[in-house]
């Protein structure tokens, strides 16, 4: 589909993304959405965080998208870069699997044994600064095929992460 930011942020971004490849034509460019991993800010942690601390919790389940452990990212970068292949362009990576952030809560809950009740929401009682879009799942089929990669599924990759936390 054709990229539509919807903020300013998101317009610099592709602003830089369309620099970048005007001025060197090797560039190689991923993308990706939805990051966590154990360090700084994330949706995993702040989960963790907030399901130890209240009894239910209100989760936006009308805004679907594809978690990406960022350890998982950081090996598919390592991966593209050890291919000894250089295909400059856009890519996009994620995990495998569609979710919405009300699943993902369910599933950090159930992997974490928390009791907090989790409830859906929609994105409408959730308000933020930043406009999200409702679908910000990513074809992520060029990546994978142009350097023989194979994705991981989010669920999978969860586990590892809060193992580590």
């Amino acid at each position: 589909d054709a990229v539509k930011p919807q903020s300013v942020y998101g317009t610099s971004k592709l602003e830089g993304e369309r620099q970048a490849l005007l001025y060197n034509p090797e560039t190689l460019i991923i993308r990706t959405s939805w990051v966590y991993s154990e360090y700084g800010k994330n949706f995993v942690k702040t989960m963790l965080k907030l399901m130890s601390e209240k009894e239910e919790l209100n989760v936006v389940s009308d805004q679907i998208g594809s978690p990406t452990y960022a350890a998982d990212l950081a090996a598919v970068i390592m991966q593209v870069i050890a291919s000894g292949k250089w295909i400059p362009g856009m890519y996009h990576f994620s995990n495998a699997g569609v979710i919405s952030w009300y699943d993902f809560a369910l599933a950090i809950k159930e992997l974490s044994g928390k009791t907090c009740r989790v409830i859906p929401i929609p994105g409408s009682q959730y308000p933020t600064p930043a406009k999200r879009p409702a679908y910000s799942v990513m074809d992520t089929s060029r990546l994978f095929n142009s350097f023989g990669l194979t994705p991981k599924n989010w669920k999978d990759s969860l586990q590892v992460c809060l193992k580590k936390l």
